[in-house]
């Protein structure tokens, strides 16, 4: 234990660095943690609050299958399709992918860009399709 107080003592910028790292990943976690919902969230929100339901998949795979009225907006033009979705700015908007990863980048776009509830579907389609939840095809 002394040699970790003497460790700290002579390297307190390292230290301080690794502190603050930590704390970050600590609140990104947690802040992510909070705007990723389940399939039965999902559907709460849908049902009670006419949520929108935003697809970020590739159209070629949103066609495949895709949650009823989904609107689909690549994740790689999303950016430039945002006024296609404007008019939802004000409602619960749900991003949708295949396993939730991207979705969550999109997300970060969509509240930099001033849509203030938006929530990531943890899972993507993937849990959706897993909790036996209906699909459809374009």
């Amino acid at each position: 234990m002394d040699q970790l107080i003497e460790f700290a003592q002579q390297h307190i910028l390292l230290v301080s660095a690794f502190i603050l790292v930590f704390g970050l990943l600590i609140w990104d976690y947690l802040y992510q943690a909070k705007n990723n919902i389940n399939t039965a969230k999902a559907i709460d929100l849908m049902n009670n609050r006419e949520a929108v339901i935003i697809d970020v998949r590739p159209m070629a795979d949103y066609n495949k299958g895709h949650i009823l009225n989904a609107i689909n907006l690549p994740l790689n033009s999303l950016k430039t399709q945002l006024n296609q979705i404007k008019k939802y700015q004000n409602k619960p908007i749900i991003v949708a992918c295949r396993s939730g990863a991207q979705s969550s980048m999109a997300c970060k776009q969509l509240r930099e860009n001033g849509f203030a509830e938006v929530y990531n579907l943890s899972g993507g389609i993937l849990s959706w399709e897993s909790a036996n939840m209906p699909v459809t095809q374009s």
